[in-house]
């Protein structure tokens, strides 16, 4: 997680306002933060980041969400295809960068 944590406060125009550690957790601080975007885990603990993701992507007016995972980027469509991420980026692969064109894409 702090290597997420360095690529947003690296990332100029984005701050981390909360993390969670669950998949509940992360619907709860997404309800009560309202952020716009959202860094999603595929293997959180309780729901995962999958149904998690989701969830979040059911509610009006959702934030944008990147699923991140170790999984190999073949698996990205899959995943994005089952939670309606806006995007999957392997955790290797995301930095400054693919944060800031996956949410300039995410905008137009």
């Amino acid at each position: 997680m702090n290597a997420l944590v360095a690529v947003v406060d690296a990332t100029r125009g984005f701050v981390v306002v909360g993390q969670a550690s669950t998949g509940e957790e992360s619907l709860e601080l997404t309800d009560e933060l309202k952020p716009g975007l959202v860094l999603m885990d595929v293997n959180l603990p309780g729901i995962d980041g999958i149904e998690a993701t989701r969830r979040l992507r059911e509610r009006g007016a959702p934030p944008v969400v990147i699923l991140l995972s170790t999984h190999d980027e073949d698996a990205g469509d899959l995943f994005v295809a089952q939670s309606g991420a806006n995007a999957y980026v392997t955790k290797s692969d995301f930095g400054p960068q693919r944060l800031s064109q996956i949410w300039s894409m995410s905008q137009g």
